[in-house]
């Protein structure tokens, strides 16, 4: 008997699973989720499931084995059995699995080893970083770049989305929010600037789309580096839609720098042959990652997610509350405290020492 379950074939589900996230979740998120499904999709067709309605916890089980024997990292295990988990949930609500199913589906604990990136980037070199790009590379590019990913712990996605209009460095400034029905004018006659703020817009998606909107503030220092790449070397171009970007190309015909040019700029940033020699013993002069699209096989050089990793783990050393840095970088406490927070046990109890009474020391 299906007690009431209605037949729908595996990849049919998963298709209408991923079209009912359109609305909520940004194109790579969406992306992401096809990746780690797809290996479930796989091994429905080599068991012969081809109605959800047959599978069972047992099934979902013998995957889960089958997963495990290809000797997968615990973290992407977690991963893939989550999302897994997360798609049952949806296939009971439209009556396609069995009650109770979703609940049966165990996803596997990570521990903070298994959690923590060992390509974080540290506090020492960001600053490290932020210094040699001050001193040799004042007002590029590049040190914008920096200087807003390290600052605010945003994602590749917000950093590109930035318009110039979008820095509110100046009183002046303000005025292009009053106008807006979600600003309240007299919360906007109490701000302090300076600050920044990432929008949601069609052709520069954020993440979680509007539910990722939010204004990050920023110090007079990191708003004035950034001035200064606007007043010194940024080109000035404007989209077809009138739009103008904060970070611009000099050629080409899309005026915005694009994804893949960011990551290769912070993999050139973060190779430390570029300001120093090199750790790894390498011939500079042979070395294949200061080539042209090679730069990401530098073992020092990072993309830009550790730098968001590095940021946020700051922030919590600095003892700033999960609450707070997760309003901060648009993610949840228990993702913060899960996924980033990979703290310095030393910073970490120092960041606590004010929460001490006389009595208690």
């Amino acid at each position: 008997m299906n007690d009431g379950l209605e037949p729908i074939a595996p990849r049919e589900a998963v298709d209408m699973w991923i079209n009912r996230l359109q609305s909520t979740r940004a194109d790579e998120t969406l992306q992401s989720y096809h990746y780690r499904l797809k290996p479930f999709l796989e091994w429905c067709d080599e068991e012969g499931i081809d109605n959800l309605n047959d599978l069972t916890s047992r099934d979902v089980f013998r995957f889960d084995s089958a997963r495990r024997a290809d000797g997968l990292k615990v973290s992407t295990l977690n991963n893939q059995i989550g999302t897994l988990k997360q798609f049952i949930q949806f296939c009971e609500r439209i009556d396609a699995v069995k009650q109770g199913l979703p609940a049966k589906v165990e996803v596997p604990s990570v521990t903070l080893a298994d959690r923590v990136n060992d390509e974080l980037l540290s506090a020492e070199r960001a600053e490290t970083i932020r210094e040699n790009l001050h001193r040799y590379e004042r007002a590029s590019r590049r040190q914008a770049m920096f200087e807003l990913l390290w600052h605010t712990g945003c994602r590749l996605g917000g950093l590109r989305a930035l318009d110039l209009g979008d820095c509110f460095f100046e009183e002046s400034d303000l005025e292009r929010l009053r106008h807006q029905d979600d600003i309240d004018s007299e919360a906007l006659d109490a701000v302090d600037l300076p600050f920044v703020y990432f929008r949601h817009r069609e052709t520069t998606p954020l993440k979680n789309k509007r539910e990722g909107e939010r204004p990050v503030a920023i110090d007079r220092e990191v708003a004035d580096r950034v001035q200064e790449y606007i007043d010194v070397n940024r080109v000035e171009r404007v989209e077809p839609n009138d739009r103008r970007p904060l970070l611009t190309t000099e050629k080409g015909d899309r005026p915005r720098v694009s994804k893949s040019s960011i990551r290769r700029e912070i993999y050139i940033m973060t190779q430390p042959c570029r300001w120093a020699g090199c750790p790894h013993d390498r011939d500079m002069m042979n070395c294949e990652a200061l080539e042209h699209g090679l730069e990401a096989r530098c073992p020092s050089s990072r993309s830009p997610h550790p730098i968001r990793t590095g940021a946020i783990t700051h922030m919590r050393d600095e003892g700033w509350p999960p609450e707070v840095v997760a309003e901060r970088v648009n993610a949840t406490p228990e993702v913060i405290r899960e996924h980033y927070d990979h703290p310095d046990p030393i910073r970490r109890m120092q960041s606590r020492r004010e929460f001490l009474t006389e009595d208690s020391a």
